[in-house]
């Protein structure tokens, strides 16, 4: 967690990433750890908590972020921002329990980031997308 830290500027309750599974320059799996306590379940829905597809893009946003800033050509002091998601696709609900893992490839070139994500719970797909990050100096 402590490495997501120094990656990522999300803190509680916008951080939606766990731990960092695997990230070399091109490639990355990350764990959310879906718990009944996350502050958005309450609300969505009572009764059938399921996880918001917009959080799920967030999270793999995030992972995606995480492994482009562990890449030595991404400047320490810069901040990624999503520019674009296209394709998403949502396959079957997240709820509360699942170990959700993102895993995609990333592709960087002078401030530009692209992805392409996956969501895993267990050995089934639940939702993909490709993403777009533009970089920016704080």
């Amino acid at each position: 967690m402590h490495e997501i830290l120094e990656l990522l500027p999300h803190r509680y309750p916008f951080l939606l990433i766990d731990r960092i599974l695997e990230a070399d320059p091109e490639h990355f799996k990350v764990l959310k750890n879906v718990s009944f306590n996350e502050p958005f379940f309450p609300g969505h829905f009572p009764g059938h908590p399921v996880m918001p597809g917009v959080l799920i893009v967030e999270a793999m946003a995030q992972a995606s972020v995480a492994s482009l800033a562990t890449r030595p050509d991404f400047d320490a002091g810069s901040l990624a921002y999503l520019a674009g998601v296209d394709d998403a696709r949502f396959l079957k609900p997240v709820v509360p329990g699942d170990a959700l893992i993102l895993e995609g490839t990333l592709r960087y070139r002078r401030g530009l980031g692209k992805s392409e994500v996956s969501a895993w719970v267990e050995d089934e797909e639940v939702a993909r997308a490709k993403l777009t990050f533009v970089v920016r100096s704080r």
